[in-house]
């Protein structure tokens, strides 16, 4: 397999006999892609397809495979939620190799009783890290108590820019639905994220909005994006291998879709449970037919759930074009965004954002956040009205109380004022603008 990032022919198409093959290699990707989300197959360094809940493990050497031993849990109907009751979360938490102790730290920065975890280590990383992050949420007595907190036993190998990334939320998504947990959006995280405020401080903000909302940062597909992701052909090498590789790239090109209008956008969203459910159990065509398009997409991630949304009439007004983080780009803006440090600090904070990304292992300014923002000592939970107050002060986290009390902050303010402007009718016009295909132009134009 080489890693080259294009295939050559040596052979002009214009019979346009590669459109057969083509199409039977698409109808494959997608069945290995909706493989991928589903669990159905298993890989060599991994354990039971769904399950979540690490039990025994055998063999720690990394040279050996582990197995992992099910703890299933009853299915029960998921219970209809009081109009006035606080909100839920589900975040996903996704790593790759060296990333366990940053996805650990991640998650006692925004941990909290009500929400739901799962923890994913793609399969680049070594069984050993994901033994060792199973084992300490294992080992946690309040993750044992509450049974929130779920690592992926049963790796995905994601492909920087595939549709395996995609693959990879949806699967997880999947699962919080299959296992019928309750929560009310979905937040998809990486290990380079971090909070700017407490998780007291976000729920109780969220207690006043819509539960149908979709923060979702978006814009019609223009320019090189059209060029350079919507019109090559691609194949992800992560559905089929072992081994991370680049995606391979054709030198043939495609017509962009005409049954619906190609959007694009930030990878980081918040998703409703509603708007999530549209998608994975798919009563209306659209899903299903956009997702296909996107198997064979470079960087899926930042199309797939902009594409849906913004093409279905029932969720259409539900977005809004944030994405909730604080992002320190070059101007021009370039594909990667700059690492923030300590002199970002004040930036951050003035934002109102609730999360910010990217930050490198270990960087200053993550103590500052916990000391100044979230006031969590090293290796605890950040403090919320949840805590059991007791006579050790870095303990007052380590037992559940009531979990519907929220002590909100400073950044409850912050991020108030944020979705003030965000539920602006002027910050939402600009939502999901309408379109028309131009064919002289071969693109989507604002009608």
């Amino acid at each position: 397999m080489r890693k080259n990032g294009s295939l050559h022919s040596g052979r002009s198409f214009t019979d346009r006999r590669w459109l057969l093959p083509f199409f039977a290699s698409l109808l494959v990707s997608f069945t290995l892609f909706m493989a991928t989300i589903f669990g159905l197959f298993s890989s060599q360094n991994s354990g039971d397809s769904l399950s979540l809940d690490v039990v025994t493990f055998t063999g720690l050497d990394d040279s050996e495979l582990y197995s992992v031993e099910l703890d299933r849990k009853k299915t029960v109907e998921q219970p209809v939620a009081l109009g006035n009751e606080a909100p839920r979360i589900a975040y996903l938490i996704t790593g790759t190799k060296g990333d366990s102790q940053r996805m650990r730290r991640t998650l006692q920065a925004i941990y909290h009783p009500r929400n739901q975890y799962i923890l994913h280590l793609d399969l680049e990383a070594p069984p050993r890290e994901r033994i060792d992050l199973a084992m300490y949420v294992k080992s946690d007595p309040l993750f044992s108590e509450v049974e929130n907190v779920r690592v992926i036993a049963k790796a995905n190998l994601v492909t920087y820019k595939g549709p395996t990334m995609i693959a990879c939320t949806l699967h997880a998504i999947a699962t919080l639905l299959k296992e019928s947990l309750r929560w009310d959006w979905f937040i998809n995280l990486s290990a380079s994220d971090y909070p700017l405020m407490r998780q007291d401080d976000i729920l109780h903000v969220l207690s006043s909005l819509p539960r149908n909302l979709n923060f979702i940062e978006h814009s019609p597909i223009a320019g090189w994006k059209l060029t350079q992701r919507a019109r090559p052909i691609v194949v992800d090498p992560g559905l089929y291998l072992s081994k991370k590789f680049d995606v391979l790239v054709t030198s043939e090109r495609r017509e962009l879709p005409t049954p619906f209008k190609l959007y694009t956008g930030s990878a980081w969203v918040m998703l409703s449970r509603t708007f999530l459910e549209y998608c994975i159990w798919g009563w209306e065509n659209l899903p299903r037919i956009v997702l296909m398009y996107y198997v064979n997409f470079i960087s899926s991630p930042e199309g797939y759930f902009h594409t849906v949304i913004c093409n279905s009439d029932e969720f259409r007004n539900t977005s809004i074009s944030h994405d909730l983080h604080y992002i320190s780009w070059d101007n021009p803006p370039k594909q990667h965004p700059l690492y923030l440090s300590t002199k970002d600090f004040n930036k951050m904070v003035k934002s109102g954002m609730p999360f910010a990304r990217k930050f490198a292992k270990g960087d200053p300014v993550l103590d500052k956040i916990d000391r100044e923002l979230l006031g969590r000592s090293k290796g605890e939970f950040t403090p919320g009205g949840w805590c059991n107050q007791g006579s050790d002060e870095a303990e007052r986290c380590s037992s559940r109380g009531d979990d519907s009390k929220f002590l909100p902050g400073p950044g409850a303010e912050r991020l108030q004022q944020l979705m003030k402007k965000l539920m602006s009718e002027e910050f939402r016009n600009g939502s999901c603008s309408s379109l028309q295909y131009d064919q002289t132009k071969r693109g989507w134009i604002t009608s």
